[in-house]
């Protein structure tokens, strides 16, 4: 059988999960032999809530990929948690204002004016380490002070008092992908700072989680936008795992 999409239905007509399969037939019927083990665990809970099934054929599995996922995105369903939760992958803002800079984290862009965006990121917690490792190495070079943020936006930022200009074009051309040069410099520029350097462990604790992020987010997001010919930066929360999904579509 074909790929496709499968659409699972409770008692009350409430869409409540959303699948796909390279084989509908074979993926429907291994839910028919879920058997009370922790791996099957979510498959019971779908058959348990499962009144009707409705499936969809696709042309491809990257065509269903795509399917699933935008259905996903507009209905919620319960028991679905992958491609839920687009609106929360995190942006890293900039801005400057006079002798402030100020670099932000959140998932509600919209919610902030005059900040220049990087992202969309979906790992979120690499994503946020990196980000609070490096508002720790920033406040060795310049006084910092946290913003006020309502906390129903679940975000966090730190404005900079006399940072240097040089660190936002660093800064923006790691968060772009172009250039890794930002590590280098904030090693240097630490190993002549005395509380740095006394706290030397700490300091690589935050370079290591900036290389990783720079590895599996930065770079990672840098070859699909490439690969795919997508235009628009920063890429919006809805489309970046759109994106994934196109890109490797590619591959084949």
């Amino acid at each position: 059988m074909s790929p496709g999409v499968y659409r699972v239905f409770d008692t009350d007509g409430a869409l409540v999960y959303v699948g796909k399969a390279k084989n509908l037939k074979r993926r429907l019927a291994q839910y028919k032999n879920a058997r009370r083990l922790k791996a099957h665990r979510k498959m019971r809970a779908i058959v348990k809530a499962a009144a009707q099934i409705k499936i969809e054929t696709c042309t491809t599995d990257h065509e269903a990929l795509l399917l699933e996922l935008r259905a996903i995105q507009e209905h919620k369903p319960k028991l679905n948690i992958v491609g839920v939760f687009h609106f929360m992958y995190p942006m890293i803002g900039l801005k400057i204002e006079g002798d402030k800079s100020t670099v932000l984290l959140t998932g509600k862009p919209e919610a902030f004016s005059g900040f220049e965006w990087h992202g969309s990121f979906r790992l979120r917690r690499p994503t946020r380490k990196a980000f609070f490792g490096l508002m720790r190495l920033l406040r060795y070079l310049a006084p910092g002070k946290e913003m006020k943020i309502e906390k129903s936006l679940y975000s966090c930022g730190t404005s900079f008092v006399d940072l240097e200009g040089r660190w936002f074009p660093l800064l923006r051309d790691f968060l772009l992908g172009d250039s890794p040069l930002l590590l280098e410099s904030l090693i240097l520029a630490l190993t002549e700072k005395s509380g740095a350097r006394a706290k030397a462990e700490k300091i690589q604790e935050d370079i290591v989680a900036l290389k990783k992020f720079w590895r599996l987010e930065v770079q990672t997001l840098k070859r699909l936008r490439i690969k795919a010919k997508f235009g628009p930066y920063p890429v919006p929360q809805i489309e970046r795992d759109a994106l994934r999904i196109f890109a490797r579509s590619l591959d084949l």
